[in-house]
């Protein structure tokens, strides 16, 4: 029971924490960040020499950290993590949601990368967003409620890693999580600033009872939160495995509140006994000298972030200043053409034919980026002709994709790394909550539109059983003796890309550590507007400057939670977004 005693110690330095703990004011929740931001915490890069895990909450770095020190893998970390996740950081992911693993096995010398996504119903149509006219619902009218909810594929995903890349028992991995669950954890003040603007929660009788206070608002920061339901949860599924979520009492309950919602859905328990996660090949290119890989699709995130890299390939980043305006123009520009191709041509692969290679084909890539003028910002990117696209018939999509998500970043004692993107969509998801967990709204990440405006088929739309493109994109990049050397990835909606393409340059390209890398300012082009980072250093003069380009500019919130651990002569050195409350623990 050491790994219980030391959630214990660590419950009550948390606590005191939180208690004096003086944010910067929050900033409005705007549409496009529904998951607001809670103030900056500015640290210092963490060095150890064994292990490490970086996660978006102190108590999950700490419950994996315990895992790797009790001699566990990174996947047993992992799991650990995830499990403290959905307890203290509920707004993002959890039981209720799906995630995308890389994971590198060193011993192998192999990379392998897991979908846990969410799927569609059997009963799902094409037409599930759209109103009684035919146009696109708004969007937290899809959101709230039972329409929005896929097939939870977190949970089964997990098993699979763990049966083939776990070395401690699957229970003892819960114990953590089930300790923090019934003896109580500190409500944490990010968790308390989401609270204080939701506008949905208090709909669900169950959320309204553990999160808030009698007169509507929320319980004040510190409060001890015991969880008991979802600690029963827990052990059912440390005791029968995954079968114990999918299959039974807790199946019936995750349906019957779905379908008993105001606004209800149609997911039946088939859908849940039927589920599986898969284990899909790795998607790869290079950079420089190093060699970048991560999840494909139904991620769009690898691709679109290799994109990106492949397009900056062909101008010298290296040469100019992070964050200057020379490289925020080639960072928006290479952004603007590749998210032109992500919402054209990426999808669910069971479903559509995506063309992987070809879209991270270098001499393609060097087509696109001789679009780019050094001079001039381009409009609106149009997608690049690729060699199937005259047999590809389809229409760019409309799918909001909102940011509520965690990043979990591992590297174990033999060598072995994990990089996890896990999700429930929007912040708090579907606003229902069921035996202590929150059920994702990932089915708003299709596209609303099943068709364009001249009728051909969106990649993106909703069929039965089909999983919704996301934007989470878990990385990991080897030199060019294909050693390890950063383990990275980040929250954050559709700008994830751009999160972590923008860490990947700020390391690879300007040698910052990992804590510099995730902590400089956010910027980026998601064909459209150019984003800087309200806040920062600079920022009204490099409006100003692309601006004189032609750029569209808008200034605004980027909560990224992005988490990245380089592998170094000096050791293990972790970074956490100071946006977030994560922390980088290991030994």
């Amino acid at each position: 029971m050491v790994i219980a005693r030391k959630v214990r110690w660590r419950i009550g330095l948390l606590a005191l924490a939180v208690g004096t703990a003086l944010l910067h004011p929050t900033l409005a929740r705007t549409q496009d960040a529904p998951e607001a931001g809670s103030g900056r915490i500015e640290r210092e890069a963490v060095i150890t020499q064994k292990y490490m895990a970086v996660a978006a909450n102190p108590l999950a770095s700490a419950a994996g950290s315990d895992i790797l020190r009790a001699g566990g893998s990174a996947v047993d970390a992992a799991i650990a993590i995830q499990l403290v996740l959905g307890l203290v950081e509920p707004q993002s992911s959890g039981l209720g949601g799906g995630a995308f693993l890389v994971y590198y096995d060193a011993k192998a010398k192999q990379l392998r990368t897991y979908d846990g996504r969410e799927t569609a119903p059997a009963a799902a149509q094409p037409d599930r967003f759209l109103d009684a006219d035919g146009k696109p619902l708004q969007f937290y009218d899809a959101v709230v409620g039972g329409k929005s909810v896929g097939v939870p594929g977190a949970v089964r995903m997990l098993e699979m890693a763990h049966k083939k890349h776990g070395k401690l028992p699957w229970k003892k991995l819960f114990r953590p999580a089930i300790e923090l669950a019934e003896q109580g954890f500190p409500l944490s003040p990010r968790l308390y600033t989401l609270l204080r603007t939701e506008q949905y929660l208090q709909r669900t009788p169950a959320a309204k009872n553990y999160f808030f206070q009698p007169d509507g608002t929320p319980k004040p920061v510190g409060t001890i939160l015991v969880n008991q339901p979802y600690a029963q949860v827990l052990r059912q599924i440390a005791k029968r495995g995954a079968d114990a979520f999918y299959e039974g009492e807790i199946a019936k309950d995750i349906v019957a509140t779905v379908q008993q919602a105001d606004i209800p859905g149609d997911l039946t328990t088939t859908d849940l006994t039927t589920y599986q996660a898969i284990e899909r090949p790795p998607v790869c290119g290079v950079y420089r000298v190093y060699k970048v890989c991560g999840m494909g699709a139904p991620s769009s995130g690898g691709l679109t972030v290799l994109q990106i890299l492949g397009i900056l390939e062909n101008f010298d980043l290296a040469s100019l200043e992070p964050a200057s305006l020379e490289a925020v123009h080639l960072f928006a520009e290479a952004g603007r053409l590749a998210y032109a191709d992500r919402g054209f041509y990426i999808a669910d692969p069971d479903f559509v034919s995506v063309p992987s290679n070809e879209l991270i084909d270098p001499e393609y890539l060097k087509r696109r980026a001789a679009l780019i003028s050094l001079e001039r910002a381009l409009t609106e990117a149009q997608p690049g002709e690729l060699p199937l696209q005259a047999a590809f018939v389809g229409g760019k999509d409309d799918s909001p994709e909102f940011p509520s998500t965690s990043h979990l970043a591992i590297v174990d004692r033999y060598g072995n790394a994990v990089s996890m993107t896990t999700s429930i969509e929007d912040a708090f998801g579907s606003r229902l909550l069921v035996r202590g967990f929150l059920l994702n709204n990932e089915l708003t990440d299709f596209s609303f539109s099943p068709t364009t405006g001249d009728g051909k088929p969106v990649a993106n739309r909703v069929e039965p059983g089909k999983r919704p493109r996301s934007s989470m994109a878990p990385m990991m990049v080897f030199d060019q003796n294909g050693k390890l050397v950063m383990v990275v990835g980040s929250a954050g909606g559709a700008r994830i890309i751009n999160y972590v393409a923008k860490a990947l340059v700020a390391a690879l390209d300007w040698k910052l550590d990992s804590q510099q890398a995730v902590a400089l300012p956010n910027f980026g082009n998601r064909n459209g507007s150019t984003e800087l980072e309200t806040g920062t250093a600079n920022v009204a003069d490099l409006k100003l400057g692309l601006e004189s380009l032609g750029h569209s500019v808008q200034v605004v919130e980027q909560t990224s939670g992005s988490h990245a651990i380089t592998l170094t002569d000096m050791g293990l050195v972790g970074g956490a977004d100071p946006r977030r409350e994560g922390e980088a623990i290991g030994k």
